[in-house]
């Protein structure tokens, strides 16, 4: 057993002043499908800030990591648009509308995609690594990683405990888009686990109507990249039947902890080889709990519209089973909703569901799971880290009367090109900073 204690610590993203519904994300159903929608960025960062709320009062540790500069003049101004910022916004959305709903992208809200993370029980030189994500086959996404690296260097900001690197090479064979193809197995937080990467296609994309975010080549550069023992780490090939039903990243067709990997029967091309790799990565560590849901009891369609899959599955203080935060549509959708009643009424290692309220980000096409970054920590890593990101209630108190002050209810495409809202953004983005005593990254 390990000398120290680790425990699992969320970093979930504070969804940004500028939260809409751009329909920017090819393969994302819900963000397609509510494409040009009223949204409402206020209720979205409160509603995420309670899902906050609720775990640090279960006994769980809670960190933030502040939403990104937007809209992003720098990628109008690399476009050709010059002038004021006022006329740079205008121009850009007569000419570009769609770079200009880029620019303003509140997606780094997902911190699942932030980065890939390995604790120090793996590593080779004993330090925490994070890799963010390049994200480079998404336009809105792909200009994201300078200012995420900034954030998780002001974050994890001790080198003699983290190890923050740069994103892959900006090309296809490298597409990274971070833990959302990314599971960590293990039998205790602190033990050594096996790291299990998922891609959608090796090199080239392979002939599907929506993309494979995830390359094979970028997974093996993330485990060397982190100093990974090879044998503790697994590959695995994402069903393409997944990615063309809209399984954009694995995390939407499988969640995994500790010992346990909960999963849909078409979350992977081979499934009985995926997880004979993993058997084979663990001997000696730990026993593998599979958890497969078939298809003839959640066709794969039920699955991602109610984001099942897309939760936090959590090790619950004081209590032996693990536990399964979903979203309400999860239990709004009558096959799901059976379908936890029956997992959670057996004896296996997931023994509740709770139901949280994130419909803001789940209507663009994201759940808890997107939500957060996993970070395993020990004790001393987690004194290490910038500590105003550690949440408690005062912490989202504060935060929440910065939204109420600063966000506005309802944004319609159209205010895009408006130089007030653009001010705003910026301002409130400041504030929250303020909060987190993160005025560095202004």
């Amino acid at each position: 057993m390990s000398d120290f204690h680790a425990v699992e610590v969320n970093f979930d993203g504070l969804i940004g002043p500028s939260h809409n519904y751009g329909g920017m994300s090819a393969g994302n159903l819900a963000s397609t499908n509510n494409a040009g929608d009223i949204s409402n960025p206020r209720e979205a960062a409160l509603q995420g800030l309670e899902k906050m709320r609720f775990l640090i009062r279960a006994g769980l540790v809670q960190g933030i990591l502040p939403p990104l500069p937007r809209p992003n003049m720098d990628i109008l101004v690399s476009a050709g648009f010059y002038g004021s910022d006022d006329e740079i916004l205008r121009a850009a959305g007569e000419q570009a509308p769609r770079l200009l709903k880029a620019a303003y992208s509140a997606s780094s809200m997902w911190s699942a995609n932030a980065a890939t993370v390995s604790p120090s029980a793996d590593t080779q030189d004993g330090r925490l690594h994070l890799t963010a994500a390049n994200l480079s086959t998404m336009l809105h996404r792909s200009f994201e990683h300078p200012d995420t690296v900034a954030n998780l260097v002001s974050v994890f900001r001790d080198p003699e405990h983290f190890a923050v690197h740069g994103a892959l090479p900006m090309h296809s064979s490298f597409a990274d888009e971070g833990a959302a193809n990314h599971v960590r197995l293990c039998s205790a937080h602190g033990e050594k686990g096996v790291e299990l990467f998922v891609h959608g296609r090796d090199k080239d994309q392979t002939e599907t109507q929506f993309p494979a975010r995830q390359t094979l080549l970028a997974n093996q550069s993330l485990a060397r990249g982190h100093g990974l023992n090879g044998r503790a780490v697994a590959h695995a090939l994402q069903s393409p039947v997944a990615i063309e039903a809209g399984a954009f990243h694995n995390d939407v067709v499988c969640v995994g902890t500790l010992d346990t990997l909960f999963f849909h029967e078409h979350a992977f091309e081979n499934t009985e080889l995926v997880l004979s790799d993993i058997r084979t990565a663990a001997e000696g560590l730990f026993d593998l709990r599979p958890e497969m849901v078939l298809d003839a009891d959640v066709p794969l369609a039920d699955a991602i519209s109610s984001y099942l899959f897309n939760s936090q599955l959590l090790q619950w203080p004081g209590e032996d089973r693990l536990v399964l935060l979903a979203p309400l549509e999860t239990r709004e959708n009558e096959r799901t909703r059976r379908y936890c009643e029956k997992l959670t009424s057996g004896n296996g290692p997931i023994g509740r569901v709770e139901f949280i309220d994130v419909r803001q980000s789940m209507r663009n096409g994201g759940g808890p799971a997107c939500l957060r970054l996993r970070v395993v920590m020990t004790v001393e890593e987690i004194e290490a880290i910038h500590q105003p990101c550690l949440m408690d209630d005062d912490k989202i108190d504060r935060l929440q009367d910065v939204v109420r002050k600063t966000y506005r209810d309802r944004v319609t495409p159209s205010d895009l090109l408006d130089i007030n809202f653009a001010r705003e953004c910026w301002q409130a983005r400041e504030a929250l900073l303020e909060v987190l005593n993160l005025s560095e990254l202004a």
